[in-house]
């Protein structure tokens, strides 16, 4: 079981190295249409179209990364309140219901992507980009996210239930600070 969860996590991380670059090749991406449109006046063809595929493609391939790193939304005020087993049943039965809707999310991404691929689909712009390019990354993404679920249940079976901050980490730098 930990071969899986360890072998899961390094593709999740490497998913998320991509979505990072994707991020920055959008970032690079608006910046030269900027220039492009403003310093020479010239017209852009594929820059927002790309903009918005690398943006997409990097939510679906970063979201088993995120999963890792806790960042998903996550309500706790129960958890907080709760002893460590009430606590690990809680943190396994919302693993589970979120792995459920990642799957149905999975197949109907896969439905859509084999529609486009099998249909020769283009976008409707003069780039006319074959959408299954820009559709992969979400089946691609939800499938990741559905296996870096199952290694967060395994995870969880094994270790117990995940320790509960009373004060979030992000801000706990600051909080001392504000207060007098």
């Amino acid at each position: 079981m930990r071969l899986y969860i360890s072998v899961i996590s390094a593709i999740s991380r490497g998913l998320g190295v991509l979505a990072a670059a994707l991020l920055f090749s959008a970032v690079l991406s608006v910046s030269h249409m900027v220039f492009v449109r403003y310093a020479l006046g010239w017209s852009t063809v594929w820059q927002t179209e790309y903009t918005a595929y690398a943006i997409v493609a990097a939510t679906f391939l970063g979201a088993p990364w995120v999963l890792i790193v806790r960042g998903h939304v996550n309500v706790d005020i129960l958890q907080l309140a709760a002893s460590g087993p009430v606590r690990l049943v809680m943190q396994v039965l919302a693993a589970l219901f979120s792995l459920l809707f990642v799957v149905l999310l999975a197949y109907a991404g896969w439905i859509h992507f084999e529609e486009a691929w099998s249909g020769g689909w283009t976008s409707e712009t003069v780039w006319a980009v074959p959408l299954w390019m820009p559709l992969l990354p979400m089946p691609v993404g939800t499938v990741m996210l559905a296996l870096q679920y199952v290694a967060e249940i395994m995870r969880l079976v094994i270790d117990g239930a995940d320790p509960v901050d009373h004060e979030p980490v992000l801000f706990s730098d600051t909080t001392d600070e504000a207060r007098p």
